[in-house]
């Protein structure tokens, strides 16, 4: 197999299969994105105004915070994707990286969750 050399370690161990995934995870929360935000620019184009109370009962839709709060799961998603990918590129340090990657975990759930809970409020009347 090897000589203990770091190459000699790891020849002939094969991919650890985990990166086709993530890159089709990455590329399909992309599409998701472009699809999502078409729909929301072309939403915010035909409404009838800027106001809070013409976006507030644009929110108030069932499609429309559906769609937006598609948004916010795959945006947040989208983003955890491609900084955990610098993480694990940058960050050597065992310690360090597990950090770096659990308060990317928590800031990232605790912003879609806010998100989800501000769309739901408003749509459902409560605000």
């Amino acid at each position: 197999m090897g000589n203990g050399t770091s190459i000699g370690r790891v020849r002939g161990l094969g991919s650890a299969h985990h990166g086709a995934h993530h890159w089709l995870l990455q590329r399909f929360t992309a599409i998701g994105n472009l699809i999502l935000l078409t729909y929301l620019l072309v939403s915010f184009l035909l409404l009838p105004g800027y106001n809070f109370v013409a976006v507030h009962a644009w929110l108030s839709k069932p499609v429309s915070a559906t769609a937006v709060g598609l948004l916010v799961i795959s945006l947040f998603w989208h983003a955890r994707l491609g900084l955990q990918v610098v993480v694990e590129d940058y960050v050597h340090e065992a310690g360090s990286a597990f950090a770096a990657k659990a308060a990317l975990n928590l800031l990232s759930f605790g912003g879609m969750v806010f998100g989800l809970l501000s769309i739901i409020r408003i749509a459902l009347g409560a605000a």
